[in-house]
C-alpha cells in the first residue's frame, strides 16, 4: 500500500520527521479498485511535510510543525476542477471528442479539448467534426493503428492496454527503472541563504520567485501549491496558445499570468530568469531546450537555480517525445482496464496522476530548496505521470468500493467543508481549498486567479 513513508523516502527526507504527520482517514474518499485514496494522501502528506520542514529551517524552529492530512480535503482538491464555480456556472467538462471509442479490435481514448488537437484528430480520420462520424471511422480501424496515425499527425489518441501489455512495452521498462521523483545536482553552486521568516502564517517559500512554464494540469497544481506557501509565481504562456479558461482559473490561485513569445521577447525572458529561484516546466521533454531552457543551460546562466520538470511519459524511452494527459496515461498503463467493467474501460475517480504528480513536483522543489541550504548546488527535480501511475499500479488494492465505468463522479457528500468562496477579476468563485496543511501554515492563497495573460511579464 502506498504510504507517506514511501513517498518521503523517495524525496530523500529524514524518516524521523514522519512522526510529525497525522492523517484523518475517510474510507469513502476517492473510491476505486486501485488505491487512489492512499496515493493521494501520500503525495499531499509528503508535500505538506516538505513545506513544514523548509518553514522550520527558515524560521529557526526547534522542530518541524505538525502536518495533518485529511482524506476529505485531499479528495476535494483532487477533483478541484469539478468543484469550481464561476458566478454560479460549472466548468466545461471534457470536449465531445475527448472520450473512449470502440475500434475494430478494442478501445482508443482521445484527447481533443484544445482546438489544434481536435483538428489534427479529425484530419487524421478524414471526417467532419461530428461524434457519429468519428465513431464510424474508429470502428473500421485497429486501436494501435489509430494511436500511431493520430500521433504522427500531432494529435492525441492512445490504445487501451492491460497492465500486462503495458509491462511488456519498452516505455514501461524505462519508466520502471526511474525513481518516483528524480532528483539531481547540476553544479557546485554555493549554499542557498534564506532570509529568516517571522510572523504568521509560516510561508516556507516566501521571497522566492517561481517562473511557471507549465500547462494543464500537473505543473499548474505544483506551482499553485508553491504560491500557497508564499512564492511569487509568474505563469508565462505563448500568446498564440490560449489556455482553457476554466482550467486556468482552477489552477491560477496565488499566481500572476503573463504572455511572452520566447523568441521575440528573448531579452525579457532572460531578465525573468536572472531573478528566478525556481523554473517549472510542463512541456514535452526537450521541447524548450532550443530556447536555452534545458536544466544544464539554465544552471549555467543562473547558478543555484532549482529546475523542476513534469511530463506525461518521462524524459526517456521511445515515448519521451509524445504528448500526453492524465486520461491517456490511465489508458496506456492499464489503469483504465483495471477500473473498467462489463468489457468497457473505466477511469479513476479523479485525475489522480495529474494531481498526485503536481504535489510530488512541489514537494521535490521544497526538498531541493532545503537541501540547498546545507549542500548548495543547482538542482533538477523531475516527475512523470507514467511513473506516478506505476506507483499506483504497484500498490495493494484499497478498501474502497469498485470505481464507476466511464468518467469519474464527483467526490462524496461533505465536500462543502473544504470549499471556499471569493471574488475575483473573473467573477465570484467557489473553489477547492488546498489540502496542504501544517501547524502555523497558510490556509488560503494571497490572491485569487485573474484572466489569462493580463499581467506584465515582470516580477512583482
Amino acid at each position: 500500500m502506498t504510504s507517506i513513508n514511501d513517498v518521503w523516502s523517495e524525496l530523500g527526507g529524514d524518516p524521523a520527521r514522519l512522526a510529525r504527520v497525522s492523517a484523518v482517514v475517510r474510507a469513502d474518499a476517492l473510491p476505486a479498485r486501485l488505491p487512489v485514496r492512499e496515493l493521494a494522501r501520500a503525495c499531499v502528506g509528503a508535500c505538506a511535510l516538505a513545506g513544514a520542514e523548509l518553514g522550520a529551517l527558515r524560521a529557526g524552529l526547534a522542530r518541524v510543525p505538525g502536518v495533518r492530512v485529511d482524506d476529505g480535503a485531499v479528495a476535494t482538491a483532487f477533483t478541484s476542477e469539478r468543484h469550481l464555480l464561476i458566478d454560479g456556472r460549472g466548468p466545461v467538462p471534457f470536449a465531445p471528442l475527448s472520450r473512449f471509442w470502440r475500434t475494430a479490435d478494442g478501445w482508443v481514448r482521445t484527447h481533443a479539448n484544445y482546438p489544434h488537437h481536435r483538428e489534427r484528430l479529425l484530419r487524421t480520420l478524414g471526417v467532419p467534426d461530428d461524434p457519429a462520424a468519428v465513431a464510424d471511422a474508429m470502428a473500421g480501424r485497429s486501436a494501435r493503428d489509430v494511436e500511431d496515425a493520430v500521433y504522427e499527425a500531432g494529435g492525441l489518441a492512445v490504445a487501451l492496454r492491460t497492465p500486462e501489455e503495458w509491462a511488456a512495452h519498452p516505455q514501461a521498462a524505462e519508466v520502471a527503472a526511474r525513481p518516483l521523483v528524480e532528483r539531481g545536482r547540476l553544479d557546485g553552486a554555493r549554499a542557498r541563504t534564506f532570509p529568516e521568516l517571522a510572523g504568521a502564517p509560516l510561508l516556507p517559500a516566501a521571497g522566492l520567485r517561481v517562473l511557471d512554464l507549465t500547462r494543464v494540469l500537473a505543473g499548474p497544481v505544483a506551482t499553485r501549491t508553491l504560491a500557497l506557501l508564499g512564492a511569487d509565481v509568474l505563469r508565462v504562456d505563448p500568446p498564440r496558445l490560449p489556455e482553457l479558461p476554466d482550467q486556468h482559473v482552477d489552477t491560477g490561485f496565488g499566481k500572476r499570468s503573463a504572455l511572452l513569445d520566447l523568441v521575440a521577447d528573448r531579452r525579457r525572458l532572460e531578465e525573468l530568469l536572472a531573478d528566478a529561484d525556481v523554473v517549472v516546466t510542463g512541456y514535452r521533454p526537450g521541447a524548450l531546450d532550443r530556447f536555452g531552457l534545458s536544466p544544464e543551460a539554465l544552471a549555467e546562466r543562473r547558478p543555484g537555480l532549482v529546475v523542476a520538470q513534469v511530463s506525461a511519459w518521462g524524459a526517456y524511452g521511445p515515448w519521451r517525445d509524445r504528448r500526453g494527459f492524465d486520461s491517456l496515461v490511465q489508458v496506456a498503463t492499464g489503469i483504465a482496464a483495471v477500473e473498467g467493467a462489463d468489457g468497457r474501460p473505466g477511469a479513476l475517480p479523479a485525475q489522480a496522476l495529474d494531481h498526485g504528480s503536481g504535489y510530488l513536483l512541489a514537494a521535490g522543489v521544497l526538498r531541493a530548496l532545503t537541501e540547498q541550504a546545507y549542500d548548495g548546488g543547482s538542482r533538477l527535480v523531475r516527475v512523470a505521470l507514467a511513473r506516478t501511475a506505476a506507483l499506483l499500479m504497484g500498490g495493494a488494492g484499497s478498501d474502497g468500493e469498485a470505481g464507476e465505468v466511464g468518467e469519474a463522479e464527483e467526490a462524496g457528500a461533505g465536500a462543502e467543508k473544504w470549499l471556499g468562496e471569493t471574488d475575483s477579476a473573473v467573477g465570484r468563485l467557489r473553489y477547492a481549498k488546498s489540502p496542504v496543511f501544517f501547524e502555523g501554515g497558510p490556509a488560503h492563497w494571497r490572491r485569487p486567479p485573474g484572466p489569462w495573460g493580463v499581467d506584465p511579464a515582470a516580477w512583482g
